[in-house]
């Protein structure tokens, strides 16, 4: 078999595996479940250190609520810029929305000095600041089925979509088990850098794929493929 037919039968087969690898994988492997939809954004009156406003419309936004107390918890920050920021802050419209308790400007303040060490680019991290009151009344809007601690801030961090629909794991994983995961525990690295970091990529892909599809690509094989496989996920 010559060089030429070897290129053509990988180019044809390529696809081909491709597809049987989506259409055999849980609809998590691909696409990252919706848990909850049409939340609210952040009130334009809430501002960053810099007087700025926030949004989180058409925003991929890992959202988090450290508490008033951020020195003590610090390290958990650490974990987040360095297992899921530094990863994924490249990418386009991907940020970080950390709710504060007005009184810690100085506190957060702080903690983006000591990340400047580790990392140069800190552009898609936020710090918004508003009451205690109205911090808790935003968080329960959401539902979670966690809670806020007496700070008013938690360890866990959550994904949200650019149409404000709260993503995380639902339904059943690859192995066929029910699993439900609504947060990112930022104590751990490990989970940040495996689960989390799993899942930022997911959502990333997805939109990467919704893109293409919409700039009408020329390969009508590999456009038949996702059309495919996107129908054994939603059966």
């Amino acid at each position: 078999m010559n060089k030429n037919k070897i290129i053509l039968i990988a180019l044809f087969a390529l696809p081909i595996v491709t597809y049987l690898i989506f259409a055999s994988a849980k609809h998590n492997s691909l696409f990252l479940p919706v848990i909850s939809k049409d939340h609210q954004d952040i009130p334009s009156q809430w501002k960053t250190l810099e007087g700025k406003s926030v949004t989180l419309q058409d925003k991929i936004t890992i959202l988090g609520f450290p508490g008033d107390n951020i020195m003590e918890v610090k390290g958990n920050l650490f974990n987040l810029n360095q297992k899921i920021y530094n990863k994924y802050f490249g990418f386009k419209d991907f940020q970080m929305v950390m709710v504060m308790p007005k009184g810690t400007e100085k506190d957060c303040q702080k903690i983006l000095r000591k990340l400047e060490s580790v990392t140069e680019d800190l552009s898609g991290w936020n710090f918004v600041f508003t009451t205690p009151d109205s911090l808790q009344h935003y968080y329960d809007t959401f539902h979670f089925v966690g809670q806020l601690d007496k700070t008013y801030g938690t360890p866990a961090v959550y994904i949200i979509d650019k149409k404000l629909a709260h993503r995380g794991r639902t339904g059943k994983n690859k192995k066929g088990e029910e699993e439900f995961k609504e947060s990112y525990n930022t104590v751990s690295a490990a989970e940040l850098h495996n689960e989390m970091g799993d899942d930022v990529k997911i959502l990333l892909r997805e939109y990467r794929l919704a893109l293409k599809k919409n700039n009408k690509r020329k390969d009508e094989f590999r456009d038949k493929i996702t059309e495919e496989v996107e129908k054994g996920i939603n059966k």
